[in-house]
């Protein structure tokens, strides 16, 4: 028992001192991923995230799909999904959770972080207060848990603002800006002629369910009254939940930190009289046994601060796609705008405009110009407004948080503050160890110091040579264009045979395209055109393409669309290999061409691009001279995805033993082996909400093992991660290894892009 007598001059709370290496505030995805980054890299992390669970918007408490560069794969963002954790976060996932539970998703998240021993986790914790050394320098924060009643002093050497209201930068005194700039600061184009306040809003979402017997509904009071309020209340589905009424959207024009909570309060009313509207208005079929599973009570928020760094983010970086030196992520979503007035607006809900390729973030956004010894990571990093509209989206701010993790990495080793590691040789140090984990920064190759697989003779089972794709697949109508996204040899000329079947007879025109822009996928450059002429019924053509590329790059072999006209597809895939088309994808405003205002700065181009499995086939056809596209040297490669060429060795369908041998001249002392399998960046694996068809991407090794000088010393039976990461806790000695390789039995040829050994 304990019995404490009064005492008149009060108590405090337990106030426990941490001094971890990096304190990172915030427990979205940015500020989880940088988390688990920082810890494996041998950091001592505390994590303060003010919610009960990890992941931010995507969580359980807001429930919105992560998403990024792929953009639901409807732009022309090839092989763009983000590497390193959070693709492992969203590949395990997937394998655990396809039809996208977010409260699985919730315990991934949490299992990831709790498997660190360097990661304290603070859950319900709230960073309140920043003390600082000096003008420039935080000293510490103090948070406060409403669970056990317990004040943290935290003190590090280096801090990472990744809270997306910015707390740490805001109370540090960092500078920071909210509402849209002019066009005349940066030069936007697509900026407004005068700077407004007005914000992107929060979104609140609902789940709804199907029951064995009738349930009624009866509205709260504060419920929205007139569903005619709302502009777009005609597409009100009662199938639709979760994040597809992202448009539900309030806030804008006001304060969307202070005023959150009367925000939320809008939200609720708008949503509780949707559903009001679904369940009474008497226009919906079969609604009478439909019930509300759940609403939330936090809303998404989409803007608030954004802070200054050593370099904003801006528009033309974006579009045009613009190459820094200091590159540590990628992006992709569009530049994605909403009207103030949110849901109440007459406006589209949102404006969307792409660029042709995916575009480089360079560390420097990350840091802040006023405190010497603070990160920022997440939706509240150096950007315009404008350009936030990009950056804004989860997949990028989690690959931003891993790429702020290894700039603290390398600021611990050089006790060097974030400023002063920003020369070319720390840079291109935090570069090699992100790609070293799956990063994969655009346009900047793997180089991994002292690997020793560059150095050995490598003999592989067998070697893919693509001379056709079987016939046996469904037919597809040109009812658009559609194209086979091939990676063809500079200087070769080739001839192509297809099966297509008419109606009548007709012609088809059939291009040779590429991308103005080598390691694009928009296919805006026309090489070389043919008008096919067609009989009624099917028939195999033949075209030879005469003109010659300039170098090796992904061409697309374009039918241009006329629906009287149908091609035969192929059930055969594998890496690096799709088809395309000039197709719509509404839920990113693509309509098959991007047409945008006039002097916005933004290009006008065409869509073309993939469709999910189990649809998507390859075309069939056949190529002379075949082309080689896995040869066994692109083991040895700087790239561990496609990009110009597929960058990957596949064994023949036909080898029953696929596999490789390693082998020096003499003994090596080996302590780890990575080998980068196929997970097929270009799948977008939103995280909730959507069901997917598979849980293990059918392109990835499912097992493997590894012999040294003929006795087994690994062996993995259940693989469905990006990268298989054999660790030796005592170090092989040998000099020979045997690698074996299965898939899951897929059909699709065994791949492996890149093998490294340490």
């Amino acid at each position: 028992m304990l019995l404490e007598e009064y005492r008149d001059k009060g108590r405090e709370n337990r106030n426990l001192h941490l001094s971890p290496d990096l304190v990172i505030a915030g427990g979205g995805l940015a500020g989880t991923c940088a988390a688990i980054t920082a810890a494996r890299e041998g950091l001592r992390v505390v994590l303060v995230q003010d919610r009960p669970v990890l992941g931010g918007n995507a969580s359980s408490e807001v429930r919105l799909w992560i998403l990024g560069a792929t953009s639901h794969m409807g732009n022309n963002n090839r092989w763009s999904r983000e590497g390193g954790v959070i693709d492992e976060i969203l590949i395990e996932n997937l394998y655990r959770n396809k039809e996208g539970n977010p409260l699985i998703l919730d315990t991934i998240i949490l299992e990831k972080v709790k498997e660190e021993s360097n990661i304290t986790l603070l859950l319900n914790t709230v960073v309140y207060e920043v003390s600082k050394k000096n003008a420039r320098e935080i000293d510490s924060v103090k948070a406060f848990c409403s669970q056990n009643s317990t004040e943290y002093t935290i003190s590090a050497p280096l801090f990472c603002d990744a809270s997306g209201d910015g707390i740490v930068g805001f109370l540090s005194g960092a500078s920071f800006r909210m509402g849209a700039e002019t066009k005349d600061e940066f030069g936007e184009m697509f900026a407004p002629e005068e700077s407004f306040g007005e914000l992107l809003g929060h979104s609140l979402y609902f789940y709804s369910k199907k029951t064995d017997h009738a349930v009624k509904y009866v509205a709260p009071s504060y419920a929205l009254k007139n569903i005619k309020e709302l502009s777009r209340y005609k597409i009100i589905s009662k199938d639709d939940q979760g994040c597809r009424f992202w448009w539900v959207e309030f806030g804008g024009r006001r304060d969307t930190i202070y005023e959150t909570e009367e925000i939320k309060w809008e939200l609720w009313k708008v949503v509780y009289g949707i559903w009001n509207h679904i369940k009474n208005s008497g226009e919906y079929e079969d609604v009478e046994n439909l019930t509300l599973e759940w609403v939330g009570t936090i809303p998404g928020k989409r803007e608030s601060r954004r802070f200054e760094g050593l370099y904003m983010m801006k528009q033309q970086d974006i579009v045009d796609q613009k190459k820094f030196y200091d590159a540590v992520a990628f992006g992709g979503w569009a530049l994605d705008l909403h009207p103030a007035d949110g849901v109440y607006s007459d406006l589209p809900s949102c404006v969307q405009y792409h660029s042709k390729g995916v575009y480089q973030i360079p560390l420097r956004s990350y840091i802040s110009k006023d405190i010497d010894n603070l990160f920022f990571a997440g939706r509240i990093i150096s950007a315009s407004h404008v350009a936030f509209g990009s950056t804004r989206v989860m997949a990028t701010c989690a690959f931003g948080g891993q790429a702020v993790a290894m700039a603290a990495k390398q600021c611990i080793e050089e006790q060097k503050m974030p400023a002063k590691i920003i020369d070319e040789v720390s840079i291109r140090e935090i570069q090699q160890r992100l790609n070293y984990t799956g990063q994969s920064i655009h346009e900047v190759p793997l180089e991994q110091k002292g690997d020793l697989f560059k150095h050995a003779t490598i003999k592989v089972s067998s070697e893919f040579q693509l001379e056709r794709l079987p016939a046996n697949g469904p037919w597809l109508k040109l009812d658009v264009g559609v194209a086979q996204l091939l990676p063809l040899e500079k200087k070769t000329s080739y001839a192509f045979s297809f099966q297509l079947n008419a109606l009548e007879d007709t012609s088809v025109q059939l291009d040779l395209r590429t991308s103005s822009r080598i390691g694009n996928y928009t296919p805006d450059v026309i090489v070389e055109s043919k008008k096919l002429e067609l009989t009624k019924g099917e028939q195999t053509i033949t075209v030879v393409f005469e003109s010659e590329l300039p170098e090796d790059q992904y061409a697309f072999i374009t039918f241009l669309q006329n629906e009287v006209v149908s091609i035969l597809c192929s059930e055969q895939r594998m890496t690096g290999i799709l088809s395309v088309f000039n197709g719509e994808n509404k839920a990113v405003n693509n309509t098959g061409l991007q047409t945008p205002p006039e002097d916005s700065g933004i290009d006008s181009f065409e869509f073309w691009i993939p469709k999910r499995r189990p649809e998507g086939h390859n075309l069939a056809f056949s190529v002379s001279p075949p082309l080689n596209l896995f040869e066994t040297e692109n083991l040895k490669n700087a790239y561990v995805r496609p990009y110009k060429k597929t960058n990957a060795w596949a064994a023949a369908l036909d080898d029953a033993q696929p596999g490789l041998s390693i082998q020096w001249d003499n003994k090596q002392l080996i302590s780890e082996i990575k080998l980068f399998f196929d997970t097929d960046y270009d799948n977008a694996l939103e995280s909730v909400l959507m069901q997917h068809p598979e849980d293990v991407i059918p392109f990835c090794v499912t097992a493997f093992r590894v012999y040294a000088d003929d006795q087994l010393v690994y062996e993995e039976q259940d693989n469905h991660q990006t990268i298989g990461h054999i660790r030796f806790p005592n170090s092989l000695v040998t000099s020979k290894l045997n690698i074996e390789l299965e898939t899951n039995g897929s059909g699709a040829p065994v791949a492996v892009f890149k093998i490294s050994i340490c």
